[in-house]
């Protein structure tokens, strides 16, 4: 009956199930969650607003051939994405930049390091930070320690669980100091939400005559693997199986369980109009979690009076818990364990793995929409 058999109804599954309906292909989607759209699922609370129950999502990006894919099924509205650091008690632009020199120090300091930095980088450059910390004059070398320690060390070490001593050079040298004063989170081409919600836009990607969705259906109970074959339903299946899930667990984590962060999201909703300054405060050197989102700021929502606000707090993924895996951790010893799982995934000639827990790497939404939409194409 089936052409193409996925496990999964996020942008991995979606994407690649409405090329391949298009193209013809009978595909079936097995679910195991009440709803589509994966972790990009939002809904309406009982106060009225909408939210994200996986944590904040904010479509941006560059690659047009993404972004004309997912306009198909919605109208995106412009979203300029803004954040702020609570460093000590004080509220600045992160990443930093020079507006964030003015909270961050006096006014006549915050003059003189921005002349400086002016001169030495130019205006509108992205500085890393380990570029900052070599400079010959001292007081930049000081900026960068102070971005180093109050922007980034502390954070991270929340985010990831690490030591200060046991983040990668590579990390620390994608953090930087930005020479402008335009506030921005993001600097992508496109930078823009969906008018209806992402769940809106999953409903109208997979309304097509070619595909069959399950919900609440565990993909292990219906699809088993062996010597190399594919059986779906106790019968041998022949057509493509794109499994988006944990590779580990696919394997019934035969050499061990690939590691991973979690997220515990801690949602309230407060009777104000507004709750605090920005769409997102980071917190970088206090507090158990690591940030405070309120969805109305980027849902552009005005029609409820309340607001409600979510905290974000990372913890270690335990296996077999009811723990959602969000992030890969990419250290050596982790990626050479997938490499296992991929190479016995490579046995069988019918299995395409697809997306962030399937390829343990992480994907941003457009990056996954496009990767998706290769993948299907070779299919």
């Amino acid at each position: 009956m089936y052409d193409v058999i996925i496990a999964g109804a996020g942008y991995a599954g979606a994407v690649s199930a409405r090329v391949l309906a298009e193209k013809g292909k009978k595909v079936l989607i097995l679910e195991e969650r009440e709803h589509i759209g994966g972790n990009a699922y939002d809904e309406v609370d009982e106060h009225g607003v909408m939210i994200h129950t996986y944590g904040p999502h904010l479509f941006h990006t560059s690659d047009k051939k993404a972004y004309d894919f997912l306009s198909r099924f919605t109208n995106f509205i412009p979203y300029h994405h803004t954040v702020m650091g609570n460093i000590h008690g004080k509220f600045m632009p992160i990443p930093f930049n020079l507006n964030s020199l003015y909270v961050a120090f006096d006014k006549e300091k915050a003059e003189k390091l921005e002349k400086k930095l002016l001169k030495a980088y130019g205006a509108e450059t992205r500085v890393p930070i380990l570029e900052l910390k070599k400079a010959k004059d001292p007081e930049i070398r000081e900026l960068a320690e102070y971005v180093f320690e109050n922007v980034f060390v502390h954070y991270t070490m929340k985010q990831w669980g690490y030591k200060p001593e046991e983040i990668d050079p590579a990390v620390t040298a994608r953090v930087p100091v930005i020479t402008t004063h335009k506030d921005g989170y993001f600097t992508d081409t496109y930078q823009a939400m969906p008018d209806e919600g992402f769940t809106k836009l999953f409903e109208k990607m997979l309304d097509h005559e070619n595909i069959k969705i399950c919900l609440n259906t565990n993909a292990f109970d219906r699809i088993k693997l062996k010597d190399g074959k594919i059986f779906f339903d106790g019968e041998e299946f022949n057509g493509k199986y794109i499994f988006t899930g944990m590779t580990d667990v696919l394997f019934e984590r035969k050499f061990g369980p690939l590691p991973y962060r979690s997220l515990r999201f801690d949602f309230e909703y407060h009777d104000v109009s507004s709750y605090q300054e920005a769409p997102v405060v980071n917190y970088t050197v206090s507090e158990d979690y690591t940030r405070i989102s309120e969805f109305k700021k980027f849902t552009c929502q005005k029609d409820v009076a309340g607001t409600t606000i979510v905290k974000e707090y990372p913890r270690a993924y335990e296996p077999d818990s009811d723990m959602i895996p969000y992030y890969a951790i990419l250290n050596d010893d982790n990626k050479a364990l997938f490499a296992k799982y991929k190479a016995l995934a490579d046995k069988y000639a019918g299995l395409v793995l697809l997306g962030r827990l399937a390829e343990y790497r992480y994907f941003n939404m457009d990056a996954i929409t496009s990767h998706a939409l290769e993948m299907a194409e070779k299919i």
